[in-house]
């Protein structure tokens, strides 16, 4: 197979666009497995779009291995760009390099999963905040320190704190200093990675209200990764579902959580625990059988083929294109029909 080419020609920011990835792929070459064997490749993003307006957020769901973490890696320029075209404004992320790169970094920050293990723990917590402007050279050394007094009064952190180490913090105290971080800079795109997933219930809840208030306050966009539906549904304004490396469905939080249209974001969908009825709707969820397809080798035709409930012998045999079934609502199924003006899902949700 062809390698894709590297995307290199400016695109034009739209009006209220702040990032707009173009058919990213990100491939791992792997060492041969023998003399006369071919090198292998590993897929893990094979032609991803889309935009994320100013100040909203998108979230990105999917399965561990779907892809999500590393299209977020790669749009924050952690991981190498095979081919594609990543657009931050009227800037072209993907052809920085060196000090250019450096300095366009202040605009977009990243909020990890593990709030511990982020975190240097033989640094002070008011060291930690500190280290973006010392590193990007932002204001005076004493307009800092008044700068990150301020960022912990944001997040809800003492100022007496700033001389903890990160052992002496919880865990939602912990992500409090790293959201503190990467607000330092004044970023206008936050990159959050599964940043409530390691935090307690209760935590859960807190934080991505302070994400939320964070975001009406000093106008942020977010691009979200979870595996989470509850959590997105809570935050987001428009979801992508990513399968095998590719997105499988794209739309805005209200169509997507009121009509699932791919068969893999119903059976998603269909796992979210509920309050009531539980043993009933744990019951009822749709199962999936075997395991997604190597990313090494993906097949021909739709890469959920071999799982899906519905699949028909030509969903093999071809890759279905991502298009646009209703008002930006866009789906990569060939089973989805408009049936009275209206997109017609193939696999229904399960009774309630």
């Amino acid at each position: 197979m062809a390698k894709p080419a590297l995307h290199t020609e400016p695109i034009a920011a739209a009006s209220g666009k702040l990032l707009s990835v173009s058919d990213l792929h990100v491939h791992f070459p792997r060492n041969k497995s023998g003399w006369f064997q071919a090198p292998e490749v590993v897929r893990a993003v094979d032609g991803v779009t889309f935009d994320i307006a100013r100040g909203t957020t998108l979230a990105v769901v999917g399965e561990s291995g779907s892809g999500k973490t590393t299209t977020a890696l790669a749009v924050m320029r952690l991981s190498p760009i095979t081919a594609g075209h990543i657009q931050l404004g009227d800037t072209n992320l993907g052809a920085l390099e060196g000090e250019a790169l450096r300095k366009a970094r202040a605009r977009l920050q990243i909020i990890f999963q593990d709030p511990f293990s982020s975190l240097n723990p033989r640094e002070r917590a008011g060291a930690t905040v500190r280290a973006p402007l010392d590193l990007m050279q932002v204001g005076t050394p004493a307009q800092r320190i008044e700068r990150v007094a301020e960022l912990f009064n944001a997040v809800g952190l003492r100022p007496e704190q700033q001389h903890l180490f990160p052992h002496q913090f919880s865990g939602g105290q912990r992500q409090r200093i790293n959201i503190a971080r990467a607000l330092a800079t004044n970023p206008e795109l936050v990159v959050c990675d599964e940043p409530v997933s390691a935090l307690d219930i209760a935590i859960r809840a807190q934080i991505l209200n302070l994400l939320a208030r964070l975001q009406r306050e000093l106008g942020l966009t977010y691009l979200f990764i979870s595996h989470d539906m509850a959590v997105v549904e809570h935050i987001c304004d428009d979801i992508a579902v990513m399968y095998l490396g590719q997105i499988v469905e794209r739309a805005p939080r209200k169509a997507f959580f009121a009509s699932p249209l791919h068969p893999y974001s119903v059976a998603l969908m269909s796992a979210v625990p509920t309050v009531h009825g539980g043993r009933k709707h744990a019951a009822q969820r749709i199962k999936l059988s075997g395991d997604p397809p190597s990313p090494i080798n993906p097949p021909a035709g739709c890469r959920f083929a071999g799982r899906c409930p519905v699949a028909e012998p030509a969903c093999v045999s071809e890759l279905p294109p991502l298009r646009e079934i209703a008002s930006d609502h866009w789906v990569r199924c060939r089973r989805v029909d408009l049936v009275d003006g209206r997109p017609h899902a193939p696999l229904a949700m399960p009774a309630a």
